[in-house]
């Protein structure tokens, strides 16, 4: 809290009147900036957009100015702020990713969110909870691993 209101040039007084402690004013950072922002790209297939938010989240959660945010939602699976923040962050994850699945690449009993947690889960495993790097393919593979198991046999037809 000190770090921040010297950094806003405001004594600490300021900031405890907003925010009563560290979490809500982190709860409210992080809603209010585009560090967790996931950019959806269409690159033409489902392996490649879901190899491009996957990669973002990599330096989302390897990057070191953003990695202890990353891990500080984790840590509070308690029902505190933080996990009040990683609830929000990942409460509309489908909505903002359901354009990864309208070419009809997935087989019709295959569940994106199931495929977007693998993915994900596999990225944030790596990084934040084994704190291992996360090497030049990786998203690649983890991506490889799982979408044939979902996807419909042959390429989709062409896009109207």
């Amino acid at each position: 809290m000190e770090a921040v209101a010297e950094r806003a040039w405001v004594n600490k007084t300021t900031i405890y009147r907003w925010w009563p402690s560290k979490e809500p004013l982190l709860r409210s950072a992080l809603l209010h900036s585009q560090v967790p922002d996931v950019e959806i790209a269409d690159t033409g297939s489902l392996r490649g957009d879901l190899v491009a938010p996957a990669g973002q989240m990599v330096r989302l959660v390897s990057d070191q100015r953003t990695s202890a945010v990353a891990r500080a939602m984790l840590s509070d699976g308690g029902g505190g702020e933080l996990a009040l923040v990683a609830r929000d962050f990942f409460a509309d994850r489908l909505e903002r990713e359901s354009p990864l699945f309208a070419r009809g690449e997935l087989a019709a009993d295959a569940d994106p969110v199931l495929l977007i947690d693998l993915i994900a889960g596999a990225v944030w495993m790596r990084a934040l909870l084994r704190r291992l790097p996360v090497e030049e393919g990786f998203v690649e593979s983890v991506v490889d691993a799982v979408v044939p198991r979902l996807q419909v046999s042959g390429p989709p037809g062409p896009r109207p």
